[in-house]
């Protein structure tokens, strides 16, 4: 085999990317840029502090309600203490 017989078969060889580039390597493309567009998208809902979440803000007062009403029902609590502090909260 002759010098120019050798590249010939070896620039052969590297057409087509030795099979890899055949009809399915636009999809390695196409889902790696889905991935970067949800990247960038959950980066900024994260940055922005957007949870995505429609629920209103909890009221403060409404826990301190339940610990006061948990702590009565267990008898940590007096009824004339436990009324003094929930009208505390008011």
């Amino acid at each position: 085999m002759s010098l120019i017989e050798f590249i010939a078969q070896q620039s052969n060889d590297w057409d087509h990317m030795n099979g890899w580039g055949g009809g399915w390597m636009w999809l390695w493309g196409v889902a790696m840029m889905a991935g970067f567009v949800a990247l960038i998208v959950w980066l900024a809902r994260a940055s922005s502090g957007a949870s995505g979440s429609s629920a209103p803000p909890h009221d403060p007062t409404e826990r301190a309600r339940e610990i006061l009403a948990e702590r009565f029902a267990k008898g940590e609590l007096s009824t004339e203490e436990y009324r003094e502090r929930v009208s505390g909260l008011q």
